[in-house]
């Protein structure tokens, strides 16, 4: 057993939509990731995500099961379960710091590939 202190991962590195993994169980992976601007509309076929804010704020713009955009506001403290199959994007104005925790080897840019695509995320 060995304890995480978040803050202390999250400093750690510096750069922007490149997630690191800070734990796993269960076949999931916790993930601290750094974010700022806009990240790639993309969706996940299999896996449901969740995204909690450490840090600052950001909205996740998403299209509904009509495939009408819409979005939602999320604040430090505040977690949001993007189910599979949703078509989603992070946006942030300000630097924003997120764990997520979803299947090991989910890609983080889902369906699309891409500059945003990272393969095999770092372990911190």
């Amino acid at each position: 057993m060995q304890k995480v202190n978040l803050a202390e991962k999250l400093a750690l590195f510096a750069d922007h939509w490149q997630p690191r993994i800070a734990g796993e169980l269960n076949g999931q992976q916790i993930k601290l990731v750094k974010f700022q601007g806009e990240f790639v509309w993309h969706h996940h076929d299999a896996e449901d995500e969740m995204f909690l804010v450490l840090r600052g704020s950001f909205r996740m713009e998403y299209r509904d099961a009509d495939g009408r955009p819409s979005a939602i506001d999320l604040r430090e403290g505040e977690f949001l379960i993007v189910p599979r199959g949703v078509d989603h994007r992070p946006v942030a104005a300000a630097e924003v710091h997120v764990m997520l925790f979803e299947p090991a080897g989910t890609l983080n840019t889902g369906n699309t590939h891409g500059d945003f695509t990272v393969e095999a995320p770092a372990h911190v």
